[in-house]
């Protein structure tokens, strides 16, 4: 028998382009009696390739994957394996994108910070079937659930891949495209590759429509 599908303990895949977060989730995981990382991937390549062979109960995911985009990962299991579930370990501190994860399919978000001393509830409340989320996050995506949200956001937050979604932010709030690539690490030319995507998703004539929207979002929100 494989030692990572011992009996009683739960499946946990770690998907996240830093070996040293896995590793550090891994060692905390592994002490439980009741839970086991079977795998490690760090792209969602990768990681699509270790749920057929593992099957995991539970997959780890963080947003911002090198070479992919987390919240597209999100969508995948839920749309090939619905009886897995995902719970999210992010960088980011903003309700925003647990509101992506969540409406992607993902059933907690952490950030890496709160990681340190949640991940363990994190992991057996998603498992139990429950929703995770901290409770500031929380009441914030109730808020905003509640107010009802306007067109802008709703087509932004539904049709923008991760890495659009952070250029369409930085437009908004003012940066140049030599500024967002500085702050992305990527040259000027992919920047301009993914504002015209925006554009075309958007269905927006140009880059000054662009800069409008980018405004009027940033307001909305």
């Amino acid at each position: 028998m494989n030692p990572n599908q011992q009996p009683g303990k739960r499946r946990i895949l770690l998907v996240d382009d830093h070996p040293i977060v896995r590793e550090g989730l891994a060692e905390r995981i592994n002490r439980e009696s009741d839970l086991r990382v079977c795998a490690e991937a760090e792209d969602r390549h990768e990681a699509l390739q270790a749920i057929e062979a593992h099957k995991p109960d539970l997959v780890i995911v963080d947003i911002a994957l090198k070479t992919s985009s987390g919240i597209e990962l999100i969508k995948d299991i839920h749309s090939r394996w619905p009886r897995v579930s995902v719970l999210v370990v992010s960088m980011h501190d903003e309700a925003l994108y647990a509101e992506r994860a969540l409406r992607a399919g993902a059933k907690g978000y952490l950030t890496k910070q709160e990681a340190t001393h949640s991940i363990l509830t994190g992991i057996r409340r998603v498992l139990s079937g429950e929703i995770y989320l901290n409770p500031k996050t929380a009441s914030t995506v109730l808020e905003r659930l509640a107010a009802g949200r306007g067109k802008v956001t709703d087509s932004v937050v539904d049709l923008l891949a991760e890495r659009e979604m952070q250029v369409f932010e930085m437009t908004g709030h003012g940066l140049s495209t030599r500024q967002i690539a500085e702050r992305l690490h990527i040259d000027v030319k992919t920047v301009e590759t993914y504002r015209a995507r925006i554009k075309e998703k958007l269905v927006l004539k140009d880059s000054s429509e662009l800069l409008q929207l980018a405004i009027q979002w940033q307001k909305e929100r």
